[in-house]
């Protein structure tokens, strides 16, 4: 990689194209534009005591969990839980339907999947369904699945578009306990008559917030009609829209209610902006940061697959080591992306606001928004891939 010769400063001028972008339509309906107002993003990181550590009344050997799962937490390396896992776990190893409300980056993946694979090592004729809006997150999911029900005898599949839905369709067939799917795909094996939801004895709806801005409350509904009156119910999400105040009181009864949502932006992430006067000077401001070496692991957000792309190509011939993630890409080209980051293959990810949601990447030290995103709640998700388990972090967004 080539060096330029540049100031550090955040606010300084540089030459290059950039991109730019207004509101968008998603599903035909308009999306506000959020405003282009500095005092948004500029916020200090509090230093010293972190929430998990002033609240947490439990350890994870607290938990009436199997010897085998606490073996794996332990060697996941966890050793106290988070808030929402603290508060969670109980009510869920008890059979109680569950809201949690949570911000990014809270643990809320492990505070479901720790007690649900205790309850399936239990009782291994039961069948678990999660839902979640996205490819990435879903392939998390089944990571992190893998991990805590390791030598348990227990088994996930996934149903995800950009897949081979073939091979879909023949993990279900083998009835593993465990089904973690993408809306689309899954409305898709529902209609094909190759998964019936009246199986499943426990669901999981994750990121319920993102899913109905996506348009998914539809399928939402049309999934809850087609589950079991007996069940337990564990909905997860940042906010609860209004349109979703009605699916809950059909999908949940008697339910525990959590929510650990404190604050809206992390208190590990140092956030400060990039002025940028001269649209053509952006993507070099761009390349200034990027050889700072403090910028060791760097996630960098645009708004379109067509702005994300063409910057790839940019820092790909400046010579960067560089991935990319947006819908244009396989889901093949999208999961070694993200796996050369996560395995600190490449310097920078760059990615549309499918990688905005529920993605657990070690040790991103920079959260780039390159471009705006499109809602305040947005930008709170993209940061939040930073300054996670307890570490500090830095988001910087570009301010024209």
């Amino acid at each position: 990689m080539y060096k330029y010769n540049r100031s550090r400063s955040y606010g300084s001028s540089r030459p290059t194209s950039g991109g730019h972008f207004q509101g968008q339509r998603r599903n035909n309906f308009r999306i506000r534009s959020l405003p282009n107002d500095p005092s948004l993003f500029i916020r200090k990181s509090i230093q010293g005591l972190t929430a998990y550590e002033q609240t947490i009344q439990h350890s994870f050997a607290d938990f009436n969990l199997t010897p085998r799962l606490k073996s794996n937490i332990t060697n996941k390396g966890y050793t106290t839980p988070t808030p929402i896992q603290d508060q969670a776990i109980n009510p869920i190893l008890e059979g109680r339907d569950l809201i949690g409300l949570a911000s990014t980056g809270s643990g809320k993946t492990a505070a479901f999947l720790i007690p649900l694979i205790n309850n399936l090592y239990l009782n291994q004729h039961q069948k678990t369904l999660i839902i979640v809006p996205t490819r990435e997150l879903a392939l998390q999911i089944r990571d992190e699945f893998k991990c805590f029900a390791e030598g348990m005898n227990l088994y996930s599949c996934i149903i995800i578009g950009g897949a081979n839905i073939n091979r879909q369709v023949q993990e279900i067939r083998r009835s593993p306990q465990v089904v973690i799917a993408t809306p689309g795909r899954l409305k898709d094996l529902i209609q094909r008559h190759i998964i019936n939801l009246k199986d499943y004895s426990s669901i999981v709806l994750d990121e319920v917030d993102l899913m109905v801005d996506i348009g998914f409350i539809n399928d939402i509904r049309f999934f809850i009609s087609l589950m079991p009156s007996s069940r337990q119910s564990l909905f997860f999400s940042a906010t609860i829209p209004s349109k979703v105040q009605g699916v809950l009181q059909s999908f949940v009864q008697d339910p525990i209610t959590i929510s650990v949502k404190n604050q809206d932006t992390s208190e590990n992430v140092d956030q400060d902006v990039v002025r940028v006067t001269n649209p053509a000077e952006k993507v070099s401001k761009l390349h200034d940061l990027l050889v700072q070496e403090e910028f060791k692991k760097v996630l960098i957000f645009g708004r379109t697959k067509h702005g994300v792309e063409k910057l790839y190509q940019e820092l790909t011939f400046r010579g960067f080591k560089i991935g990319a993630i947006h819908g244009n890409k396989s889901q093949g080209q999208r999961q070694r992306a993200l796996d050369s980051f996560k395995n600190d293959e490449i310097q920078i990810l760059l990615a549309t606001d499918v990688a905005s949601r529920g993605l657990d990447i070690d040790n991103v030290t920079h959260v780039i928004n390159y471009e705006l995103p499109e809602t305040y709640e947005d930008y709170i998700h993209r940061i939040g891939r930073t300054g996670r388990a307890g570490k500090m972090g830095t988001a910087l967004t570009f301010i024209s």
